[in-house]
């Protein structure tokens, strides 16, 4: 059982920045490759960015490579979410998940949810 909770969203101006951070219980916290996720109103959770269990082969959205960069820290449990230059596109709820091993970009191959936490990015 892994659980995830997500902090560090708010309110930013164009072009601002924002790092996120997902906190996981467990101690198998390091077999779990971690995804983040975004949702805007009306819209459908998509893919954000994938970093697999070792820490290796991070994988991006076209819509968000040279500006985000995903990272873990096993020793802490956490996955974080570095946004750069953010742009108003950028609006949504941000999930972090947690999946068994494998790296995904498919929501529902994914086993554990965070609550979300809302990023605004303002014109």
């Amino acid at each position: 059982q892994v659980q995830l909770v997500e902090s560090g969203g708010g309110l930013v101006q164009a072009g601002g920045s924002l790092r996120l951070s997902c906190a996981a219980s467990g101690r198998t916290f390091s077999r779990y490759s971690m995804g983040w996720f975004r949702q805007a109103p009306g819209k459908e959770r998509e893919f954000v960015t994938a970093i697999a269990w070792s820490g290796g082969n991070p994988v991006y959205a076209d819509s968000v490579k040279e500006r985000f960069t995903i990272s873990r820290d096993n020793a802490k449990n956490t996955v974080y979410l570095q946004m750069n230059s953010l742009k108003p596109e950028d609006t949504a709820v941000y999930y972090c998940a947690a999946v068994y091993l494998r790296l995904s970009k498919d929501y529902h191959q994914y086993d554990y949810w965070g609550q979300g936490t809302q990023v605004t990015v303002s014109s």
